[in-house]
């Protein structure tokens, strides 16, 4: 994430409303750079709004998945702000990082929810409390006399034997009383700050089973006595069972995968968590219940990865290099859009499609705050990488890199979700993630939007919005084949005020052909006058270039905004498929490059020293006559 750096300010004027004038094109390659027993604490879910609902919809930005001292890990690791505290962070108030310095968001948020392990909850923060019986637990004094963050974390074995399943330790420090405490804060903090209109708050908590962890996200201000967690089961397919049952009680709610990247295979595999294959039901209760996947966070992004989608050249992006228990995590069976390649098989040969997800990003951090921008990184973990040695970008005295730092240094400052919805509030965001129309960015506050239809406007509409959604689909809907015509497409990107120009928009396309999964990259729109080259489907370069010695972006290059009204050039009617939108900004320093910079060294060999922020939208699937 990169949020201000040598950039025009002109820029920021031309930002302020989302512009739709851009000249005329048509067809294919038309394109324009422009510049159960429950938890009620009593809130009104949308007593009125200061906001007017609008039928085009706003793009609102928000984080789903932050950590506050109830996290248990969180609290071992140096972090003390409470969840009022991070509501309150993302409204726009400063606090000091675990390590002693300031941290603050530079644009107030749209929406946020703490989502603390449910695992745990609240244990560590009592067990350091002298007041709280926990106190007298006898594992509670590595809490209080150890004083490294790194001997904490040895002396209380978190990762051990208290938080491993097959160890006999597993449930001896839980406690009841004190996790039902912590959760009864959590749900009144965002009761508390939910102000509809101007900030939306959603209560929510992690689900922590060994590489397959969730994010659960309730609709209103009403909760469970007590949220499900790895104690009740290891099997994600038993917390779908339980947030149905919830439906049926009227309690609404949503599961959101994370780190898939980090799952060696384990989810997106192609059998259920007893290692049978999937049917129909299974493939209904999944997608009822997770409709979307986190794409890029603090841990990595999850999209692609270059040995599954070879003819990517931007597939390598924050991939976290992560090496556990001596083997390499594999790829196949981590990444959203290989998922999304099975499901639409699944679709054609089965009839169900379990992975028919959309996008958010979020950011994982345990700070109770965003993870920072590329200038200005706070790390992720507490106190664990508050500085450049701790994070592996810089030596220690010795002259070495610390042990472990090389998982530390591929740490991401990233991400942020988005929503395309009528008002801020709960009602209207959640339904804009329910129906998929959501998008995820490395950090940067780019706004995407992408439709499909057979009459769609010409980009040069005065109401382009308006009349892209009475032609046609936004992304997360489906498209449904109309005889044999080909659909349209338009892919509409604006800048971050505050972050690099816009580079390209591209459109990604995964389809069926003969019963083989395959997918495409097309440019569909170039900053500084570029065109399409119609056999490469690139964009040439824009020469945009970040000048190492001191981070600064060269002027003059990129766009403010990219649109385009694009037609797939190989377009078969008969053939299943999806398609979304990625938005590339210019080039960026990496955080470890401004760590390295500012230490007056070289960056760390093996490590990118420049990125390309960007944002990814929501698929819109096309689906063929005859297999609706």
């Amino acid at each position: 994430m990169n949020r201000g750096n040598s950039l025009p300010g002109t820029a920021v004027l031309f930002l302020v409303v989302l512009c739709v004038g851009c000249t005329d094109s048509q067809e294919t390659g038309e394109a324009s750079g422009v510049g159960a027993e429950t938890t009620d604490v009593t809130a009104d879910d949308n007593p009125g709004s200061t906001d007017d609902a609008n039928p085009e919809r706003n793009a609102y930005f928000g984080d789903l998945h932050v950590h506050t001292a109830n996290s248990f890990d969180a609290f071992v690791l140096g972090t003390l702000l409470s969840p009022d505290d991070a509501y309150r962070f993302a409204k726009g108030e400063a606090f000091q990082h675990p390590a002693g310095f300031e941290m603050k968001i530079r644009e107030p948020l749209d929406f946020y929810a703490v989502a603390d392990h449910a695992f745990y909850l609240g244990i560590t923060r009592a067990m350091a409390d002298p007041t709280s019986p926990m106190s007298k637990h006898p594992d509670a004094r590595a809490l209080t006399t150890v004083e490294t963050h790194k001997d904490r974390m040895n002396a209380f074995r978190v990762g051990g034997q208290f938080s491993n399943p097959k160890s006999p330790r597993f449930r001896e420090i839980d406690d009841p009383v004190t996790s039902r405490a912590a959760w009864e804060e959590n749900i009144s903090a965002a009761n508390r700050h939910n102000d509809p209109g101007r900030f939306t708050t959603f209560i929510g908590y992690e689900y922590t089973p060994g590489g397959l962890h969730r994010n659960v996200i309730f609709k209103g201000a009403t909760a469970p006595e007590r949220p499900f967690s790895q104690f009740d089961s290891l099997n994600p397919e038993d917390l779908w069972a339980w947030m149905d049952g919830l439906r049926e009680q009227g309690m609404e709610s949503l599961a959101i995968p994370h780190s898939s990247n980090l799952s060696s295979g384990r989810m997106f595999s192609l059998r259920d968590f007893a290692g049978n294959p999937f049917d129909a039901d299974y493939a209904s209760m999944r997608i009822r219940n997770e409709p979307l996947v986190e794409i890029s966070q603090t841990k990595g992004t999850s999209e692609a990865h270059p040995a599954l989608s070879t003819n990517d050249e931007w597939a390598e992006f924050e991939i976290m290099r992560l090496h556990t228990r001596g083997r390499v995590l594999t790829p196949t069976g981590s990444y959203v859009r290989e998922a999304q390649l099975n499901g639409l098989k699944m679709a054609e040969e089965q009839g169900f499609d379990p992975f028919k997800v959309g996008v958010i990003g979020s950011s994982d951090t345990h700070n109770g705050t965003g993870s920072g921008d590329e200038s200005d990184y706070w790390g992720v973990v507490g106190k664990m990488d508050s500085d450049g040695i701790g994070r592996g970008s810089l030596r220690d005295s010795t002259g070495a890199y610390a042990q472990g730092s090389e998982r530390a240094v591929t740490f991401s400052a990233s991400g942020l979700a988005g929503v395309w919805a009528e008002q801020n509030t709960r009602d209207a965001i959640y339904e804009a993630m329910r129906r998929k129309e959501t998008f995820g960015t490395s950090g940067t506050r780019i706004k995407v939007r992408l439709f499909a239809g057979y009459d769609l406007p010409a980009i040069d509409s005065k109401n382009l919005a308006n009349e892209a959604y009475a032609g046609g689909v936004p992304m997360g809907a489906d498209l449904v084949a109309m005889d044999d015509q080909a659909p349209a497409f338009i892919a509409w990107a604006l800048r971050d005020p505050l972050s690099a120009p816009l580079q390209r928009v591209q459109v990604i396309k995964g389809w069926i052909a003969e019963g083989e999964i395959q997918e495409k990259v097309f440019d569909v729109a170039c900053s500084d006058g570029g065109v399409v080259d119609p056999v490469t489907h690139r964009c040439p370069d824009n020469n945009a270039r970040v000048n190492l010695t001191d981070c600064s972006i060269v002027k003059g290059t990129g766009a403010p905004e990219l649109k385009a009204r694009w037609r797939d050039p190989e377009f078969n009617a008969d053939q299943r498929a999806f398609y979304y939108a990625r938005v590339l900004e210019d080039p960026v320093c990496r955080w470890s490059t401004w760590d390295a910079l500012r230490a007056g060294i070289e960056s760390r060999e093996g490590v990118a020293k420049t990125i390309q922020e960007r944002a990814w939208s929501s698929p819109i699937w096309y689906i063929p006559l005859g297999s609706e």
